[in-house]
């Protein structure tokens, strides 16, 4: 047997590897890509992959003296994206994980492990997040950083990949490519990945939800993710996920888009739709995370290039109504994550009237190296700007509840940090 199939412990998830992991394996029983993890709670968790050829997959996974197995079907009507989900999992444990096709083992080692969230709704979380990324090395430097961080889990807020069309040949292509960076799937091998989309990946540049085809991009993009949920299940692909004492909220700033009178505002057109905005209201006041992340790749100032329309100052309306909801329910802890404008930016918005204190936006783009030098733009709560490629934000919380705090950290794909502020759960709670 080869080296590369041995392992000396005994508990072991396997999955299907790259192409480097199963080059003794017949053609018909390799894997294209992956394996990746997606959503991982305390009881369950997702598991991502593409074969090569259709067929039944098996995930094996084993940890806390159990093992045990799932399938999934490869068909050309899905890619051939492959998804495990596994239940009945036990907090803060290590699992392994393999994939088979038949008895034969794709790929399985130590790297291919996760460890589920403590049930400690108070413990802390390690996030990366990231937006604007390309196949080339300077992003490939980037997933190579973030996992020497090793984050709990990393977020992709949109273009990410770039693909500019709703054929969903080329949608699936591009996220195919895309997700074969060999440092990105070692980053997410054993850790958490999520994802939103931004115009880019939803199929055209500045756009908004009236884009034809958009059900296409959809698809591909819930074929290429193992998130925990994909909107309301039919439209959408908005999501939200729990670690320690951050939740946060995956917004999608591009399907509903312009498509129907905004809830806020009857008058006026709806940025996240009726039903994403109910959904975001609800969770909100039913979290009880410290911290609350609201993440999308659309900017929420005005503080953008001239011309440009698509960021929440557009919806003004129903950026300032939520404001106003969090500071009616006394909503506390939250933080405005954004990407898009290929440059790294930190806002204070001046709610004190209407959510009660001063709620942080960070914007971090982009992981490639383009950078946008017109999206510098004044704003009075403009904290920072910097035009730094191949960079992302890493966000920590720690502290005990009297001390509660959220650490953004922006860092260059070399490990350099060249912003960093930590934000007490104090100042972000209405006077």
């Amino acid at each position: 047997m080869p080296l590369h199939l041995i392992t000396k412990r005994p508990i072991i998830l396997l999955l299907v590897f790259s192409c480097a992991a199963i080059v003794s394996l017949p053609a018909y029983a390799q894997l294209t890509h992956g394996p990746i993890v997606g959503h991982v709670s305390g009881q369950q968790a997702n598991i991502w992959a593409r074969a090569k050829t259709p067929g039944t997959y098996t995930l094996r996974i084993s940890g806390a003296n159990t093992e045990s197995t799932s399938q999934a079907k490869a068909t050309a009507e899905n890619d051939h994206c492959l998804k495990w989900t596994v239940a009945k999992l036990k907090p803060a444990t290590r699992y392994r994980y393999m994939i088979l096709r038949g008895s034969q083992a794709l790929a399985r080692g130590e790297q291919y492990a996760f460890t589920t969230p403590t049930t400690d709704q108070t413990g802390s979380a390690r996030l990366a997040f990231g937006s604007c990324a390309d196949e080339k090395a300077g992003s490939a430097a980037v997933w190579r950083r973030m996992n020497l961080l090793a984050p709990d889990a990393v977020v992709l807020l949109g273009d990410t990949p770039y693909i500019d069309s709703v054929d969903l040949a080329v949608v699936r292509k591009r996220h195919a490519a895309f997700l074969a960076v060999p440092e990105l799937q070692k980053l997410v091998a054993g850790r958490s990945l999520y994802a939103i989309w931004d115009d880019h990946d939803f199929g055209r540049n500045d756009t908004d939800g009236n884009l034809p085809g958009k059900e296409k991009s959809r698809r591909g993009f819930i074929e290429y993710h193992a998130n925990p949920t994909y909107g309301d299940g039919k439209e959408g692909i908005y999501t939200k996920f729990r670690r320690g004492d951050v939740e946060v909220f995956l917004l999608d700033t591009r399907f509903f888009a312009a498509t129907e009178n905004s809830p806020a505002a009857p008058d006026k057109p709806s940025l996240l739709g009726k039903e994403q905005w109910n959904w975001l209201l609800a969770g909100l006041k039913e979290s009880s995370a410290r911290f609350k992340i609201l993440a999308c790749g659309m900017v929420w100032n005005k503080a953008v290039r001239p011309g440009k329309k698509d960021q929440w100052g557009t919806y003004e309306h129903e950026r300032e109504a939520l404001f106003k909801f969090i500071g009616d329910q006394s909503i506390s802890g939250v933080i405005l994550v954004s990407g898009d404008v290929h440059r790294t930016r930190v806002m204070s918005h001046l709610t004190d009237a209407t959510a009660g204190y001063r709620i942080p936006e960070l914007t971090t783009s982009p992981i490639h190296e383009g950078i946008i030098a017109n999206s510098n733009q004044p704003h009075p709560g403009l904290v920072f700007d910097s035009g730094t490629a191949n960079s992302f934000l890493l966000l920590t919380s720690s502290g005990s509840r009297q001390q509660a705090a959220l650490t953004a950290q922006f860092l260059t794909k070399d490990g350099k940090t060249f912003f960093k502020r930590s934000y007490s759960l104090r100042e972000l709670t209405k006077n």
